[in-house]
C-alpha cells in the first residue's frame, strides 16, 4: 500500500511535518509511506497553466496517481487552511485520480476547529473519501518532541498508529463510506 503525505507548512521545525515523519517511521512493512518533497515549489495556480504544467505540479500529479491513499497534515492560520495547502488541493481540483482517493487528515492544534473543518469541506467538495477514524487531532504544537521522538512517545505513537491502522482496513475493506 503506498500512502502519500502532504504537509501544509514550509517551517523548518513544522509540527505537522514531524508528524508525517514519525508516521513514515511507523508504517508498517507492507506500507510505502512517501512525504511529497516539493509541495513548496508549486507556482501558485492558474487554470490557464494546468496544460502545461511545471515539473512540480506534474510531480504532484504523479505522487497522488500513484498514492493508494494521503494522509494531510497541515496547520490552521488566521482561521484557515494554510496557503500552500490551499494552492496545492487547487492543483488536484481537476485531476482525476484525486476523486475519491481515501484521506486523511491530521490536525497538529488541540485549539484550531475552523481550518480543519474547512480543509475537510474542501476535500469532500473535491470528491476525496475522508477516512473515518483517520481524520484527528493529535495536538503537538505545544511539544518540542521531533518526529522520532514522536514515533517513540507513549502519548502520540498511539494516536498515528490508529490512523495507520485505519488506513490500512479502508483500503483492505474496498469501504466507499466516509465522513
Amino acid at each position: 500500500m503506498k500512502i502519500l503525505g502532504l504537509c501544509g507548512s514550509l517551517r523548518g521545525q513544522s509540527r505537522s511535518m514531524a508528524l508525517l515523519s514519525a508516521m513514515e517511521q511507523l508504517a508498517g512493512p507492507d506500507m510505502e509511506f512517501f512525504i511529497f518533497p516539493h509541495i513548496g515549489d508549486l507556482p501558485l495556480f492558474n487554470p490557464d497553466r494546468e496544460s502545461s504544467p511545471s515539473r512540480a505540479v506534474r510531480s504532484l500529479w504523479d505522487a497522488v496517481g500513484c498514492a493508494d491513499a494521503i494522509v494531510i497534515a497541515s496547520p490552521e492560520y488566521a482561521h484557515g487552511m494554510t496557503g500552500t495547502m490551499k494552492n496545492a488541493l487547487d492543483w488536484l481540483v481537476g485531476f482525476i485520480p484525486f476523486v475519491s482517493k481515501p484521506v486523511a487528515v491530521l490536525n497538529p492544534s488541540s485549539l484550531a476547529l475552523h481550518a480543519d473543518e474547512g480543509l475537510k469541506e474542501t476535500l469532500r467538495t473535491m470528491s476525496a473519501r475522508l477516512i473515518p477514524g483517520a481524520c484527528v487531532r493529535i495536538p503537538v504544537m505545544a511539544c518540542q518532541l521531533d518526529a522520532q521522538a514522536l514515533a517513540s512517545s507513549k502519548d502520540f505513537a498511539p494516536l498515528l498508529m490508529s490512523v495507520l491502522d485505519a488506513i490500512w482496513c479502508f483500503h483492505s475493506s474496498g469501504n466507499t463510506e466516509s465522513v
